[in-house]
C-alpha cells in the first residue's frame, strides 16, 4: 500500500512540474517570436519565464530525489538544468540590454524541448 502512494506522489510531482515548465515554454515561446522579429521581449515576461522554470526544476528535483532513483526524471530533469544555464547565459544579454543571440536561443529552446519530452515520457510510463 505504502509503495502505492509512494508512486503516486511521484506521479503527481511530475506532472506538477510539467505544468510548471508547460507555463515557462508559453513565456519562452512568446519571447522567441519577439526575438526572431527583432522586437524587444519584456522583463516581465523574461522574469515569469524563469521563474515557472525554476519552481519546475526545483519539483523536478525533490521528486527524482525523493525517489531514490534516477531513470528518466533524472534524465529530464539533467536535460532541463543544462536549458537553464543556457537560459541563464540569455538573460545576461536582456540584463545587458544586447541583441540576442538566435542560434542560442534556438538551442536553448531545443534542449529545453527535449527535456519536457522525456519528462512527458516519465509520466506516461509511470504507474498511475
Amino acid at each position: 500500500m505504502r509503495a502505492v502512494t509512494c508512486e503516486r506522489k511521484m506521479r503527481e510531482m511530475l506532472i506538477l512540474a510539467a505544468c510548471l515548465f508547460a507555463a515557462a515554454a508559453l513565456g519562452g515561446l512568446f519571447m522567441a517570436v519577439r526575438i526572431f522579429k527583432k522586437a524587444d521581449a519584456p522583463l516581465s515576461v523574461a522574469l515569469l519565464h524563469g521563474a515557472a522554470a525554476a519552481a519546475g526544476l526545483v519539483t523536478l528535483l525533490i521528486a527524482v530525489l525523493s525517489s531514490g532513483g534516477f531513470g528518466a526524471p533524472g534524465l529530464a530533469l539533467t536535460v532541463l538544468l543544462a536549458a537553464a544555464l543556457g537560459g541563464f547565459f540569455l538573460f545576461s544579454f536582456h540584463l545587458r540590454k544586447r541583441p540576442w543571440p538566435t542560434p542560442v536561443v534556438v538551442v536553448h529552446a531545443a534542449v529545453a524541448v527535449t527535456g519536457f519530452a522525456i519528462l512527458l515520457y516519465a509520466i506516461l510510463t509511470s504507474a498511475s
